[in-house]
């Protein structure tokens, strides 16, 4: 009974995903080598490294930025990439910051909340001048802009970016409600994870590993179905560890209100609500102060120190730094560097918050160490994005991808072959059921 409902929902739920699956697995298996990729198609958007040269400092190329910044656009701060710095901006009309009136963002009439979706079009309509710029970190002068959601109409240093958005989002082809319809999906493949390990196990414990030892091979010189059915199954345990991460991570990115609350019941976990309801009680308690009396020099003096007592207090190394930015609504700089509390290499490492007129200490983050919740989403992020393990483990993501394409192309040979066997029986049932009629009425 219970093995004939899974059955029933491996083949519905796998059937259901195999459009998006093979979506998704293609293009991030394209996506393992992203930044490779992206240099040798659109080498006019990075800057050439130059080896034993040192980087400008983040105060340096944040005043650079506040040249570039076009009329009604605030410059937010900095962040450094591996060959490019980000000048990070916000439109002042999102911030209130013109006129000191509230944010104007899109109400919902009915609601009075967030409309998301004319949030999405009005982020969509945005230029990138409008959200971010980037600059060469050695010499900080401006690296040509691109349309950052993937505009083919612009050539093939954008295909890429296509595909990463295509792969993360759905948004060339769903503009507003991708990134859900993604989300349901890793849900039921999350789901579906269970239910195919479940299926491959022996329907008795008699004589078990003997009976599942078949499962894990694939048996050689077989016919068409038996070698797509033994790819479908070997391949989906062989992988099957990583085929969970990968599902469970597609749900942290695009399914936060099931996410969330799974990892809350697992970990110690601090969640984006949290953060959110913090940063309004935060908000409550701090004042806006659009003139720090740091300013980015002093910001970064102060980052700088506040993070070398950090490092000694906790004990871990600090490497590169990573973000300096300005927070005018609080009132509050944010400085980042790498270390080794990061899971991944070119990520913050540690944070500190501190006051942009005083340069008071006021919070330190850390991505690993503080919640063993987060620690395990940091370590979620990192595995899928291929940014752990050098480069055998992009070749392993790069082959994944291919894997999963291949079990949603074999899950439907199989579904195909046994529907289409259980169709010939039941005509030849059918038949044979006319032929005894026939018999016994004569």
């Amino acid at each position: 009974m219970i093995r004939g409902i899974f059955v029933f929902l491996h083949r519905w739920i796998g059937l259901a995903m195999t459009i998006f699956l093979l979506l998704v697995g293609l293009t991030g298996s394209i996506l393992a080598f992203r930044d490779e990729l992206d240099h040798v198609l659109a080498p006019q958007f990075h800057a050439t490294p130059r080896p034993g040269e040192p980087k400008l400092d983040l105060a340096t190329l944040a005043e650079r930025g506040e040249a570039l910044v076009p009329p009604g656009g605030l410059l937010m701060g900095v962040g450094m990439g591996a060959d490019s710095a980000r000048i990070v901006l916000m439109p002042k009309m999102l911030l209130g910051l013109e006129t000191g009136e509230k944010p104007k963002l899109p109400l919902d009439q009915k609601t009075g909340k967030i409309d998301m979706g004319a949030m999405a079009a009005l982020m969509e309509k945005m230029s990138p001048a409008d959200m971010w710029m980037f600059v060469d970190p050695w010499t900080g002068t401006e690296l040509p802009r691109r349309k950052m959601r993937g505009e083919l109409s612009e050539g093939l240093g954008n295909i890429i970016s296509f595909i990463y958005w295509l792969h993360i989002h759905l948004t060339p082809i769903v503009p507003f409600f991708g990134g859900t319809i993604l989300g349901i999906v890793a849900v039921l493949w999350t789901i579906d994870c269970f239910v195919g390990f479940y299926l491959t196990l022996p329907p008795s414990r008699a004589g078990f590993w003997r009976k599942w030892r078949p499962a894990f091979a694939i048996k050689r010189g077989a016919g068409a179905y038996r070698l797509n059915f033994d790819l479908h199954r070997a391949s989906g345990l062989w992988l099957w560890a990583m085929l969970l991460v990968f599902a469970w991570s597609s749900v942290m990115f695009n399914m936060k209100s099931v996410y969330e609350p799974v990892m809350k019941t697992l970990f110690d976990f601090r969640s984006s609500a949290d953060y959110r309801i913090e940063a309004r009680e935060i908000a409550k308690s701090r004042s806006s102060n659009p003139h720090p009396s740091l300013g980015w020099r002093g910001a970064l003096a102060a980052g700088e120190q506040l993070m070398a007592v950090e490092a000694r207090t906790r004990g871990f190394a600090i490497g590169e730094p990573m973000l300096l930015l300005y927070d005018q609504k609080l009132g509050l700089y944010t400085y980042a560097v790498e270390s080794d509390l990061a899971v991944a290499l070119h990520r913050p490492g540690a944070t500190v918050r501190f006051d942009g007129a005083t340069g008071e200490m006021f919070d330190f983050r850390a991505p690993t160490g503080e919640h063993a919740g987060n620690t395990v989403e940091a370590w979620l992020k990192a595995l899928h994005k291929a940014e752990v393990f050098g480069l055998p483990y992009k070749i392993f993501v790069c082959i994944l991808g291919l894997v999963i394409a291949m079990l949603s192309v074999t899950g439907v040979y199989i579904w195909w072959k046994k529907r289409k066997a259980r169709r010939f029986h039941k005509a030849r049932g059918a038949s044979s059921d006319a032929s005894l009629e026939a018999l016994t009425t004569e």
